[in-house]
């Protein structure tokens, strides 16, 4: 896998595991900001053909 690509993977994993954290802090505005960016990574990652369907499951 490219840098790129590992990149992208871990942008994905990051905004997931954020979203996860805010959902369950019930922080209305965190769970704002943390959904742009997890929905700007998978733009970013279907933009470049990257799967990152996987990455849900790396997430702890």
């Amino acid at each position: 896998m490219g840098g790129f690509t590992e990149a992208v993977h871990e942008r994905v994993r990051e905004a997931r595991a954020a979203l996860s954290q805010a959902l369950a802090a019930e922080d209305a505005y965190e769970t704002a900001v943390a959904q742009d960016e997890l929905d700007d990574a998978l733009w970013v990652a279907q933009r470049h053909g990257i799967d990152v369907g996987a990455d849900a499951a790396d997430e702890g």
